[in-house]
């Protein structure tokens, strides 16, 4: 079953990619799941790498590479653009990604999923 998920969530300022993230990599753990993940608007700053936080907050750079590492993590490269994030700065599990990418993972998509 091939599943993608859209995050749209500000990666610090709502639990949107936190849960969205905690799902994605459930799924994937799963066999016979496709697990894509396209991440978009502030959601995208969630594949930064070398986030450094407080003790004891969740880190969403691990949770895209945890992701990344059995599925797919696409970040839309306008809203890249618009946050002046590099491809250099994404964590290596994720990349530059784009809407007709988006597009073709909506019409190869069994389920999708939107936080």
């Amino acid at each position: 079953m091939k599943v993608l998920m859209i995050i749209n969530g500000a990666a610090y300022g709502s639990e949107l990619p936190f849960n969205g993230l905690r799902l994605a990599r459930t799924l994937a753990k799963r066999e016979g799941v496709e697990m894509r993940v396209f991440l978009m608007g502030d959601a995208v700053v969630s594949a930064l790498q070398g986030q450094e936080l407080p003790e004891g907050y969740y880190h969403l750079d691990r949770m895209v590479r945890s992701v990344g590492r059995r599925g797919e993590v696409g970040c839309c490269g306008t809203c890249m653009n618009a946050r002046g994030i590099s491809d250099q700065q994404l964590v290596d599990e994720a990349f530059r990604s784009s809407m007709d990418q988006l597009a073709d993972w909506t019409l190869e998509a069994d389920r999708i999923v939107s936080f």
